[in-house]
Parts: C-alpha cells; sequence; structure tokens
C-alpha cells in the first residue's frame, strides 16, 4: 500500500494553527512548509532520495510538527519498502529504523525492521524487533510467520510450527499458511525420530540406522565443502544449514520431489541416502552440489535462473565425482540443445527425458565460463544478481570487460562445442 502525505497549509494558516512564538515565526519563516511539500511531489513522483532529503530539512526546522515527523516516517517506509522489492535487505532494514527512531512505540516498523532483517539472515536483532513490535501492538500474522522463520531456518522446528500454528489462527483464508503447516506436519512426522548433531556452519539430523561415527565423518565433510565451495564462489554463508538425511521412502513422502531427485535445497539440504556406511564420492558430490545451491541462493537472494545455479553446483559436484556427459554429446552432435530461456526456470517443468541433458548442459555452459572468464566474473554476475538484475543485465555487468552479452556468451558456448563435438552447434 502506497503511504499518504501530508501537503501542508500555507505558512500563515500553520504558524497559526500552532500558536508558534514571535521569535521562532521569524526564525523559521516559510522553509518548512515549502521542503515539505516539495518532498511531497518529489515523492509522488517516484524520486524518493530527492524527497526524503527536502523533508528532512523540514523536519529539522520545525521537529515538533507531527505532519512533518509523520510524513518523514512514511517515506523512509516508502524507500525501505523499494529497498525490500530489490532484495537489499540490509538497506531496507535501515530505512525502516529511522522510521522507527521518529515513532518508537508504532508497532508497524519494528515489524517491517524485523522482516527486513529475518531475510537478511540477522536472526537475533529481527527476533528483537519482532517481538517488540508484538509486545507494543499484539501478534499478527505476518509477525508470527517471520518469528516461525527464524525458528526454522536455525533447526527449531517445533518451536517454528507453533509460531505458524497461531498465525495460521489469525489469518485461517491465507492458503499459503495451510499449505505450509502441512508441509511442516509431514516433516515433523519423520524428523522427530531422527538423531541430531552439529558443527560450526551445519545441523545435521539422521536417520536412526546412521552410526554416530557417520554423522561426524558427514559434518567433518561439510565442513571441508563449506571452505572450498566459499573459496571458488568468494561468500561464506555466516547463518548455520540444516542438513538432513532420510531414508528413501521419508524422502519422497516430505519433500514430495520427482522421481529424479537425488537430493533438494530448499532452505534445508536434504538427501535420501537411506542407511549409509561410508562417505562416498558420490555422497560427497551430492553435498556438495547442494550446498553449493545454498550458497548461491544466499549470495543472489533467490534470483537465480535454475540454469546457472544448477550449472554452478554440478560443477562443484563434479569435483568429488566426475560422470559421464552421455546426453550433452548426443546433443551436441545432433544440434539439439535445449534453449537457455527454456531452463531459467525449474527443471521439473521439462519433460523426463530432458531432464539429463538439462543438467549436463548447465554445467558445460558454466564451465565455460569459469575456464574462459574466471570465477571471479561469474562470481560477479552472481552479486549482480544479488542486486536485483536480470539475468541479461547481470551478465552484460560481469562480462563489460569482454563486451559479451547473454546471446554473446551463448554463442561463444556453442562454437566452442562444435569444435569439441562437431556437429552445428545450434
Amino acid at each position: 500500500m502506497k503511504p499518504r502525505f501530508t501537503p501542508l497549509a500555507p505558512i500563515a494558516c500553520l504558524l497559526a494553527a500552532l500558536s508558534l512564538p514571535v521569535t521562532l515565526r521569524n526564525a523559521v519563516g516559510a522553509d518548512p512548509i515549502l521542503h515539505n511539500n516539495y518532498g511531497v511531489q518529489l515523492l509522488d513522483r517516484g524520486e524518493l532520495e530527492k524527497g526524503i532529503e527536502q523533508l528532512e530539512k523540514a523536519y529539522s526546522l520545525y521537529g515538533m510538527d507531527q505532519t512533518l515527523r509523520s510524513n518523514l516516517a512514511m517515506a523512509y517506509t516508502l524507500l525501505g519498502h523499494r529497498f525490500l522489492d530489490k532484495k537489499s535487505y540490509p538497506e531496507a532494514a535501515g530505512e525502516f529504523d529511522k522510521a522507527s527512531a521518529l515513532f518508537p512505540d508504532d508497532p508497524r516498523y519494528h515489524l517491517l525492521k524485523g522482516i527486513a532483517l529475518t531475510l537478511a539472515k540477522s536472526y537475533e536483532p529481527a527476533r528483537y524487533e519482532l517481538e517488540l513490535a508484538a509486545s507494543l501492538g499484539g501478534d499478527t500474522a505476518e509477525g508470527l510467520y517471520f518469528l516461525g522463520r527464524i525458528r526454522y531456518e536455525s533447526g527449531e522446528t517445533d518451536e517454528a510450527l507453533r509460531y505458524w500454528e497461531k498465525a495460521a489462527a489469525l489469518a485461517p483464508s491465507d492458503p499459503s499458511l495451510a499449505a505450509l503447516l502441512e508441509r511442516m506436519r509431514r516433516e515433523q512426522a519423520v524428523e522427530t525420530k531422527m538423531d541430531r548433531g552439529h558443527s560450526s556452519r551445519f545441523i545435521l539430523s539422521y536417520d536412526a540406522d546412521v552410526r554416530p561415527q557417520i554423522a561426524l565423518d558427514l559434518l567433518s565433510a561439510l565442513e571441508t565443502i563449506y571452505n572450498s565451495v566459499g573459496t571458488d564462489l568468494d561468500y561464506f554463508p555466516e547463518a548455520r544449514v540444516p542438513v538432513i538425511l532420510y531414508t528413501r521412502k521419508d524422502y519422497r513422502e516430505v519433500t514430495r520431489s520427482p522421481g529424479w531427485s537425488g537430493g533438494l535445497y530448499d532452505g534445508k539440504i536434504r538427501l535420501p541416502v537411506g542407511g549409509v556406511t561410508e562417505i562416498t564420492p558420490e555422497l560427497r558430490a551430492t553435498l556438495r552440489h547442494e550446498y553449493t545451491h545454498a550458497v548461491i541462493r544466499d549470495l543472489t537472494k533467490g534470483n537465480c535462473p535454475t540454469w546457472l545455479n544448477e550449472g554452478i553446483a554440478e560443477l562443484q559436484g563434479r569435483l568429488e565425482h566426475n560422470t559421464p556427459l552421455a546426453e550433452l554429446g548426443r546433443a551436441a552432435r545432433e544440434g539439439r540443445f535445449i534453449p537457455l530461456k527454456t531452463m531459467e526456470g525449474p527443471f521439473t517443468a521439462l519433460g523426463a527425458g530432458d531432464v539429463r541433458l538439462a543438467y549436463e548442459e548447465s554445467y558445460a555452459v558454466v564451465n565455460f565460463m569459469v575456464t574462459t572468464y574466471g570465477w571471479f566474473r561469474v562470481r560477479s554476475i552472481l552479486t549482480a544478481l544479488g542486486d536485483g538484475q536480470t539475468v541479461e543485465a547481470a551478465i552484460a555487468s560481469g562480462l563489460k570487460d569482454f563486451g559479451l552479452t547473454y546471446d554473446g556468451v551463448m554463442g561463444e558456448w556453442r562454437a566452442y562445442m562444435a569444435r569439441e563435438y562437431g556437429g552445428s552447434g545450434r
């Protein structure tokens, strides 16, 4: 909802209404009103930073006026929402904090700040703001949802479920909350029976059939993977990553994933491993693949085309266990690649026969980009995606030294594939 701002009345009317002393009238003159009204006009034109500058000047000249204070708080809120839309969560939290400093007893601004901090994964300050909002204005479905999300992403699933049940009671017609509760109850039915362990970076839950030593070995492997992937992508997430090892039957029941799925990252790394007895290269590859998704999600704030996401994860996984690229070779010789635009969305939308080719092709494109342009530039593309850019703009920005666009990169890759495999490369 767009905040409503109040242009101030002419100076004579305002001063009469406020009953300002003569000395203050002479000092202030018409400036607060002029700055406010001009600021409101700028905000209405979408020039938020310039509008805020004018409103800040108005408020600094006459801070006792509630209209000036309210307009400035609403302007900070509007800019905060813009940062939220761009997934610039710390910046959004900063704007909401400015608004709450003007109205410290208004729960709205604490709620918004808490939401932004949750999305930025700053969980402790987020929880403080959300609980403060509740203490000032009572529970809201939105506040309870984000308090539950903090618990969930910290591995406290019982507490998360309690928060979300309260949220659903306040918003019984919200289908997303109902679906969330249904999924959580499926998880709880399986995961409450699991054993648990943790390291500095991971929280591991595992089926009772897994020996404790295997759990320790898995955590050790994950810590090594954390450092290796982080070095390549120059990014090390701060929050612990939950990892859950299921039986194959429980994995299908909880995730409802397609039959070809060998792992999943949805905020937690979920793997169907059954009664694992050793850390095989295949398991290390899957751990590395799924952990890479966690890093990319954090780095891009979820704004990453599937082919790039899966391609980087495949490249990392193949450092542990490199399988033949049979589908890719056949597609290259026949000139029948899947268009990358088709692979920007989930691979679950592809036909079952195309899924393996989609993974192999995504790997091949990313491997070419890393080999040709370097990890530094691939990371620049991910950072640009995290800033809210489209994939076309992010590639153009990351590869500006080469003067390449999205289509230009694909053209170079197809030419390379034609040289390597023969065929047209189309």
